[in-house]
């Protein structure tokens, strides 16, 4: 076997493959075996013909094609791992020349992983940053425990500012009740900026009883492209005004807000909590900021096969989160006025090349730190999994999923140890 390699460029190489007489006689006895199962020949039984008998039973077109079939898969397998090349998908193979029992040449075209080369990674000039926790921050979730117990009073009078209202309301563009625009016993609180600005304001003022008309205008960059900047009218009906009442911050409310005996055990451990997240948050974010930089800072080419494939599951992972907060893909489309195409040819598309390229550094820096998931590791991990979705049917014994989570462990690692040496 004779090959020649092209390198087509830097995610792609072609080989050109000749086989002569010794490599096609091995495949053709390998195509005698296959082809002599279906041969019917008197004295044996069928799939029991040796394959000098079947030989003279078997269409020689059909044995040649078979022959050479056999050849090229063996070729393409034997001279790729030759090359020590890895290959992203089956090889293009284009037959160049054929002669049966002699001859053989042709091309194996082929995606590859391509060779990334790594910029400086121990000095990326990142710094983490912790942001503090404030007495505001903490004033804040106070706040919002204290309206989780609050009282809520039925009122005559007029709505005002801080109160909880109990609504229906249709909101029509040009006279037509336009899509989530529409409810009943609807419960606002007013000055919590749930909706467009004057929606809320304009039920200031109102009663339990009243019906009135809000005319307003959305955003200009609202999400719906049909509803940004358009004027349109709110037809609401007021059916409750709620005073809110508030309870008073003292020890009685830290012991029912938690297991406190003080405010002040209560604020100190809002603050704790509040200082581990954001230290949780910082970590993160200085790891993710090494990763883009030290991407920034090298060659990654990025090839074709992994931008689809990438593309793929983004928008897969895309329907499903929107689905969870009852979108489709179309609506979050016409919220960005764009086309499906335009959305794969930019965010999608965007998103898949830095996946890409982020997995291609961390792969390459795992190999030169020497980074490894050892077994007690995997097996830890694979509990872990286990035991957070053990009301599912997913399998994480199998050799496939064991890979998956153990490539995971590997990134895993690899960031920490990034971090390690940026610290």
């Amino acid at each position: 076997m004779k090959t020649t390699k092209k390198q087509l460029s830097e995610t792609k190489v072609q080989l050109t493959i000749t086989l002569g007489q010794k490599e096609l006689d091995d495949a053709r006895q390998v195509a005698l075996t296959k082809l002599s199962k279906d041969v019917k020949a008197p004295g044996f039984r069928k799939g029991k013909v040796p394959p000098s008998v079947a030989q003279k039973h078997i269409d020689p077109n059909a044995l040649a094609q078979q022959e050479l079939e056999d050849a090229v898969s063996k070729a393409v397998a034997e001279a790729f791992i030759a090359d020590k090349i890895q290959v992203l998908d089956r090889p293009a193979v284009d037959i160049k020349k054929y002669v049966p029992g002699q001859e053989v040449e042709f091309t194996a075209e082929a995606d590859i992983l391509p060779t990334v080369k790594l910029g400086s990674y121990k000095k990326l000039g990142v710094k983490k940053v912790v942001e503090k926790v404030s007495e505001k921050d903490v004033t804040e979730i106070i706040e919002r425990m204290q309206k989780g117990f609050a009282e809520k009073k039925e009122v005559k009078r007029a709505a005002k500012d801080g109160d909880e209202v109990v609504i229906d309301f249709v909101g029509k563009l040009d006279g037509e009740a336009f899509d989530g625009g529409t409810a009943k016993d609807y419960t606002l609180e007013i000055g919590s900026s749930q909706f467009i600005d004057g929606f809320e304001e304009g039920v200031v003022g109102h009663k339990a009883g009243d019906e009135f008309d809000l005319n307003l205008t959305f955003p200009k960059e609202y999400h719906s492209a049909k509803l940004a900047g358009a004027d349109v009218v709110f037809s609401v009906t007021l059916k409750a005004v709620k005073e809110v009442v508030l309870p008073k911050v003292d020890d009685e409310f830290a012991k029912k807000a938690g297991p406190f005996k003080t405010v002040k055990e209560m604020k100190d451990d809002i603050k704790r909590e509040l200082n581990d997240n954001r230290e949780r948050e910082a970590d993160e974010n200085f790891k993710q900021q090494l990763v883009d930089k030290l991407v920034e800072k090298s060659n990654v080419p990025v090839p074709d096969i992994l931008v689809e494939d990438q593309k793929r599951s983004i928008e897969q992972d895309m329907t499903q989160n929107l689905a969870y907060r009852g979108m489709t893909i179309d609506s979050y489309l016409e919220s960005k006025n764009l086309t499906r195409e335009e959305w794969q040819d930019t965010e999608v598309k965007d998103a898949a090349v830095v996946r890409i390229k982020s997995g291609l550094v961390l792969a390459e820096l795992s190999k030169l730190e020497n980074v490894q998931a050892t077994n007690e590791e995997l097996a830890e991990k694979i509990n872990e999994y286990q035991t957070q979705y053990k009301n599912t049917e997913q399998d994480f014994t199998t050799p496939e999923m064991q890979r998956q989570i153990a490539n995971r462990l590997i990134t895993d690692k690899t960031i920490t140890r990034l971090a390690e040496l940026n610290s």
